[in-house]
């Protein structure tokens, strides 16, 4: 007979996207259940940058610290050209006075499944393994699934939403009947996880240039170990799973043209390289997250962390409107603000991509001659920093241009609705450390001529239950930031993107945007 469960959400994969959404409803006290078909979290590397952003995510879930404990940051990048070093570049701190994680760390994705799935157990929560979708249907009133374990037992969750985050093959999205169009880089792509000897210090990333391809080399825990990743030639005749990785060590030696030794691999895949979306991310009450999503080229390690985005950007709207404290439309946003992200982003992947594995000659020539040698002049300007750290940390991803970003009166300001909030410190401290709590956040700016307490403490007490306020000072490096001297307010969003920056110090706009976009019932 089969059993039935009700829950809130219902999530489709519990890989990174799907155990960091579980790991944001926990914090929203949403409940949930969660199920993956394999046996347990990934024992490959598969993944292994994490950006400045999905560190700032896990600072709220606590997980920040943990994760630079169990991982490397991404400190020296040496580029090699015909065997011979050709420039070097630091990047431990390339993001200095940006975010409090001026660095890529370099984690394996089992190992941020791991971190996620220790919050879980730790409250209380858990994933039904080896359980699998079999079907799915949604009412006005929400959404039933049916669920079969590995004894071949079958489940029917009843739940208000459910969320795919089950990779790009994602039964989810086949069965809400949504397309997934783009396109595919047409040569074979290897990865390996191996142990290197060779005369190369083991603190920095190896990039190896050839005329048409390159080899990268990123070091991980442990004495000699690496993530090895590289292209073979155009017209390989060979299919995924056909290669043999005697073929991946000879292709490696070929274009590095370093002496080493590969030893210990622990795993090797091949693979094409697809870049697509999904017409949309949401239908009626049910969501998609992750690669089921989207899928891009590897260049910037982007996608784990926009998978984590879009469960942190979905969380809080889910919570809301479970809750009673929203009504459906701004689960709507989701969709606005997601896909748009995501074609922003596959235009960028491709770009770089095209740069790093480009056949044209030209492209080539700047690859292996020009580029090695000016990298390190190029990265000293802070200017240049200003651009490429957001841009590849995914701190510089914006709503600016969507629903719930209210321009109104933020003008005359440096900082815009839609953008995440800036990161600076007050009194020694991160700003971010009051901004930890499930909630929006009213910061209001202080010049001491504005009589900010009363207003914070009128609308911590209307909105106790959605708004905490605090109180800052102005001082001159804030002042810098937002472009004023004078007092403002910020209201924040629960994911800490500005939702408007005004003047005005009286609760009146706040109440406006709150019955405007939350629209509570």
């Amino acid at each position: 007979m089969e059993t039935r469960i009700e829950t809130d959400v219902i999530i489709i994969g519990a890989g990174p996207t799907g155990l960091s959404l579980a790991c944001q409803l926990v914090r929203y006290g949403v409940d949930f259940i969660i199920v993956e078909r394999n046996e347990g979290v990934t024992p490959f590397s598969k993944a292994i940058g994490v950006h400045a952003r999905t560190l700032e995510i896990y600072e709220q879930l606590g997980l920040a610290q943990k994760a630079v404990a169990r991982g490397a940051i991404a400190g020296k990048v040496r580029f090699v050209e015909a065997g011979e070093i050709r420039g070097e570049v630091d990047l431990s701190n390339i993001g200095h006075n940006l975010s409090p994680y001026p660095y890529m760390l370099v984690l394996e994705q089992s190992k941020n499944e791991q971190l996620l799935y220790e919050y879980l157990r730790i409250h209380s929560k858990d994933v039904l393994w080896q359980t699998e979708l079999e079907s799915l249907s949604q009412s006005e009133t929400g959404v039933t699934a049916r669920v079969k374990n590995a004894a071949d037992e079958s489940q029917i969750v009843e739940a208000k939403y459910l969320v795919g985050c089950d990779g790009p093959k994602s039964p989810v999205r086949h069965s809400l009947g949504l397309g997934f169009e783009g396109s595919t880089f047409e040569r074979m792509f290897y990865v390996a996880d191996a142990q290197i000897d060779w005369d190369l210090s083991h603190d920095a990333l190896h990039v190896c240039f050839a005329r048409d391809s390159f080899v990268l080399f990123f070091p991980l825990q442990g004495e000699k170990r690496y993530r090895i990743v590289g292209v073979f030639p155009e017209g390989l005749e060979k299919g995924e799973g056909e290669i043999l990785y005697e073929e991946i060590e000879e292709r490696i030696k070929e274009e590095s043209q370093l002496a080493l030794d590969i030893s210990n691999v622990a795993w090797f895949s091949t693979y094409k390289v697809h870049t697509r979306h999904a017409d949309k991310f949401s239908v009626s009450r049910c969501f998609l997250a992750g690669d089921a999503a989207h899928i891009h080229s590897p260049a910037g390690a982007q996608g784990m962390n926009t998978g984590i985005q879009d469960a942190y950007n979905l969380a809080w709207k889910l919570a809301l409107v479970i809750r009673g404290k929203a009504r459906q439309p701004l689960l709507d946003t989701y969709n606005e603000e997601r896909l748009k992200n995501a074609k922003r982003l596959l235009t960028t992947t491709d770009r770089i991509f095209q740069l790093g594995a480009s056949p044209d000659r030209l492209l080539g020539f700047i690859r292996t001659t020009i580029f090695p040698s000016l990298a390190k002049y190029v990265l000293d300007f802070d200017a240049v920093k200003k651009i490429i750290f957001p841009l590849i940390s995914q701190i510089g991803i914006n709503y600016r241009d969507c629903s719930l970003s209210w321009h109104e009166s933020d003008e005359t300001f440096e900082v815009k609705a839609g953008e995440r909030m800036p990161y600076f410190s007050i009194d020694g401290e991160s700003v971010y450390d009051k901004l930890c709590e499930p909630k929006f956040h009213l910061l209001a700016f202080s010049d001491g001529q504005s009589d900010h307490r009363t207003t914070s403490d009128k609308i911590e007490s209307e909105y106790a239950d959605l708004v905490d306020c605090h109180v800052l000072p102005l001082y001159p490096h804030v002042a810098e930031i937002f472009g004023t001297n004078k007092s403002f307010n910020v209201l924040l969003r629960p994911d800490n993107y500005v939702g408007f920056i005004s003047p005005q110090t009286s609760s009146g706009e706040l109440r406006a945007y709150i019955n405007k976009f939350i629209e509570r019932s």
